[in-house]
């Protein structure tokens, strides 16, 4: 479909987002990466509403994340594993572990359960291509010529618009 003009700006995250971005379907990936693979044991785990927990395991499937294999065929059930694409949200879903057990829990949380081939815990990181360093936060730029500006129409000069610092680290 094409972009209606001034519209939202195209992004590979609000792209990720319509498929993983609803709080069910993040804790849904959870339970399955922690090997939970049936229904009863992903609703039971995560809370959601039936209803809910259908809808999103049925996206998550037509999207490509989780696949369905039947298991028994009287009563029809099925348990629901990890596509290659579902896969590729380990780290991520890491990530967004650690941030949460860091800085939106009330109180003190086990790390993830989530460990190397080797045995050791695992700790998402982001590194540059070119040399290979550990980036934060701090060490996040943006390259406005891989920005295409917003059509937002109010005369906003995109120069002036608030956002990471260009060039360099923040002060």
């Amino acid at each position: 479909m094409p972009k209606k003009e001034g519209g939202p700006r195209e992004c590979p995250l609000a792209s990720a987002l319509e498929v993983v971005g609803e709080r069910w379907s993040l804790l849904v990936l959870r339970e399955v990466f922690y090997g939970v693979r049936r229904f009863e044991g992903i609703a039971q785990n995560t809370g959601a509403p039936r209803d809910v927990l259908t809808a999103r395991l049925r996206k998550l499937s037509e999207c490509g994340v989780l696949r369905r294999v039947q298991y028994s065929e009287r009563p029809a059930r099925s348990e629901y594993h990890l596509t290659e694409a579902g896969m590729e949200l380990a780290p991520t879903l890491i990530t967004l572990l650690a941030w949460g057990r860091k800085w939106a829990s009330e109180r003190p949380l086990p790390s993830a359960p989530f460990v190397h081939v080797c045995g050791a815990p695992l700790q998402a990181a982001l590194t540059c291509l070119a040399c290979g360093g550990r980036v934060t936060g701090a060490d996040v730029s943006l390259d406005p010529s891989r920005v295409k500006p917003p059509e937002t129409g109010t005369g906003e000069d995109p120069e002036r618009a608030e956002g990471p610092p260009r060039g360099g680290r923040s002060p």
